[in-house]
């Protein structure tokens, strides 16, 4: 299988440092795109500003914090799992937040996985690796234009009897 494009969005040049190394090193994607905080995200998805000339094809998976500056990872999420063009895409939010509100709101957002990062160096490649197999290798996309099958309707108290 032919690895695929990552989108990596993480304001810590840390982690983007660690990240790239570690799906570098296992071969895991053609390229990774690194981009510093939600505005560049969003203008990169919707080319827009420095990106409106991008030609390149959508990300495989797109790997976001939620704690960043101007705009935050849930903004993200939000308005990319909104738009049809987009919703299809994977997102993987990587953050150190193991706040329960913060989980339960990715979730209600649509993100595909949660993943709290690591502390220890080695946990963190390793947590990469995994993440980098599985949505940029293993995983099938959907065929290009199409749409999930179904969207749950929403919840009723009281259903019509």
């Amino acid at each position: 299988m032919k690895p695929k494009r990552i989108l990596l969005v993480d304001d810590s040049p840390r982690d983007v440092e660690m990240t790239i190394d570690a799906l570098q090193q296992y071969h895991l994607a053609n390229e990774v795109t690194a981009l510093r905080d939600g505005v560049e995200a969003l203008d990169y998805m919707y080319r827009r500003g420095e990106f409106a000339a991008r030609r390149d094809a959508d990300p495989a998976v797109i790997l976001l914090d939620l704690k960043m500056p101007r705009v935050d990872g849930l903004e993200v999420l939000r308005q990319l799992k909104a738009d049809p063009k987009f919703k299809v895409i994977p997102v993987v939010v990587m953050t150190s937040s193991r706040e329960d509100q913060d989980l339960a709101r990715c979730y209600d957002l649509g993100v595909n996985a949660y993943v709290v990062k690591p502390l220890n160096f080695h946990e963190f490649i390793d947590a990469i690796r995994t993440l980098g197999a599985f949505w940029a290798v293993l995983n099938e996309a959907p065929p290009k234009g199409s749409h999930p099958p179904f969207s749950p309707s929403p919840r009723h108290e009281n259903p019509p009897p």
